[in-house]
């Protein structure tokens, strides 16, 4: 029974990376991921960015919180309209292949879109404006962990029952946009009053950013290992809720 349960755990984590190696290959070159996931975030730091003094190492970090919240929480949104319009969806779930299964795999999806695309800003901060890292495994962990968080995000927005990905994105762009302002990456927290930085509690990206901050700055408002924890907890908090109501729009025949 033991073997059992352990094989049968193996044999579900197979299928979700398959899924993701699937996936990769199949959307990392379409429009609406290019747009959505990799050409947003950059033209909205520079619009923010522009005629601002800042520091290229507050600069890249800024951009990593972007890059990473925008391009994760996309992939989703972008993918499962996609593939429930062509019919990929209904036939991964016949495989069979549960659903928690399927929705894990689209979350690593997320999280491999973000983590490349962050690279590279990275590299032209390290090898372009000689930004030094202070910690470099926190880093790590951060972007990883970020990715994951903000992927299981845009899960909940793609449970939505449609097959256009414009149906999806609208209100995904209507909820992600003020966790941004709110978040601290283009005011930061220290220089937010009492109740704009209450609110800034909120957004999962405002923990992102802090231990960016302190990955690469020394000079994060909260505690890292705060940051950290919320950052894993939200990976669950974002799954839960997007497996449910996607076991709904599937009762209503999506």
């Amino acid at each position: 029974m033991k073997y059992g349960w352990w094989q049968r755990l193996q044999d579900e984590l197979a299928q979700a990376w398959n899924v993701a190696i699937k996936d990769v290959r199949v959307y990392y070159l379409t429009p609406p991921m290019l747009m959505f996931g990799l050409m947003m975030p950059f033209f909205m730091f520079f619009s923010f960015s522009i005629r601002r003094e800042m520091a290229a190492a507050q600069g890249i970090v800024r951009l990593l919180a972007l890059t990473t919240f925008f391009t994760a929480s996309s992939a989703g949104p972008v993918i499962i309209p996609l593939e429930r319009r062509m019919g990929t969806y209904d036939r991964l779930l016949a495989a069979p292949m549960s659903l928690v299964t399927l929705l894990l795999g689209k979350t690593l999806v997320g999280a491999f879109f973000a983590i490349v695309v962050s690279v590279v800003p990275l590299l032209v901060g390290l090898l372009g404006l000689h930004v030094t890292v202070a910690n470099a495994g926190m880093l790590s962990i951060g972007i990883v962990l970020a990715s994951l968080a903000f992927s299981a995000f845009g899960l909940v927005f793609a449970s939505i029952p449609t097959r256009s990905v414009g149906n999806i994105m609208m209100p995904s762009t209507l909820v992600r946009w003020p966790l941004l302002f709110i978040s601290g990456v283009f005011i930061p927290l220290e220089e937010m009053t009492p109740w704009a930085r209450a609110f800034s509690y909120l957004s999962p990206l405002t923990y992102a950013q802090d231990l960016m901050n302190h990955a690469v700055l020394r000079a994060g408002l909260l505690n890292p290992w705060l940051d950290l924890a919320v950052l894993l907890l939200a990976i669950g908090v974002f799954l839960v809720p997007a497996v449910l109501m996607h076991r709904r729009a599937r009762r209503l025949g999506y």
